[in-house]
């Protein structure tokens, strides 16, 4: 009987080392119902070219349109006697190259320069003949100048509007006059007495 004991117990001791080591076996076995799932670590890929804040090919935001404007060095300054003339009327400015150019400075350097830019435009499209240039013209101005919300949109009342858009049903050298008008009364009231104060001017006539 002690015999049989001492059999059962070492086959016990055996079963238990074999159990203890299949164990051990699972618990090393990746679990794949619950990993397959999982999203590996990945490492900062190579060659990756990072944000740049200025790239080259951004596309850029809409801007105003910008103009070449005519610099007063391309005409011969004017005598003293002469540009003390400016003073006296703006047409005096405007009829002069010096002056004008002049003038579309001062204002551009105070960032007011579409009141010039719509007058110029205007007086361009009174000296065009042909009626495809006309139509072109007067489309530009329209868009650049008149319509809500242009670029360049010009103070101008609602009747104003309304009449100069009337008008663009039926192109005359005209077109524009009321709206011109009452745009030179803006600058000659406003912006041409700063111009007569500016350094620029008084540089001229000094």
């Amino acid at each position: 009987m002690c015999k049989g004991f001492a059999v059962l117990q070492q086959t016990c001791i055996e079963r238990a080392k074999h159990i203890k080591v299949k164990f051990g076996t699972l618990l090393q076995r990746p679990d794949h119902e619950h990993t397959e799932n999982v999203i590996p670590f990945q490492k900062k890929p190579e060659n990756v070219i990072p944000f740049q804040k200025n790239p080259e090919n951004a596309i850029p935001l809409p801007q105003k349109p910008e103009r070449c404007l005519e610099t007063p060095l391309k005409y011969d300054r004017p005598s003293r006697a002469e540009a003390s003339q400016w003073g006296k009327a703006l047409d005096n400015v405007l009829t002069n190259n010096y002056g004008l150019a002049t003038f579309r400075g001062f204002l551009r350097s105070e960032f007011s320069e579409e009141n010039i830019e719509f007058w110029v435009a205007c007086e361009d499209y009174k000296r065009t003949r042909e009626t495809s240039k006309m139509e072109a013209k007067a489309k530009r101005i329209y868009k650049e100048f008149i319509q809500t919300g242009a670029h360049w949109e010009v103070n101008i009342d609602h009747i104003t509007k309304d009449v100069t858009v009337r008008n663009l049903g039926r192109l005359t050298p005209m077109t524009f006059d009321l709206a011109q008008r009452q745009v030179f009364a803006l600058m000659e009231k406003d912006s041409y007495r700063r111009f007569l104060k500016s350094n620029q001017y008084q540089e001229i006539i000094k």
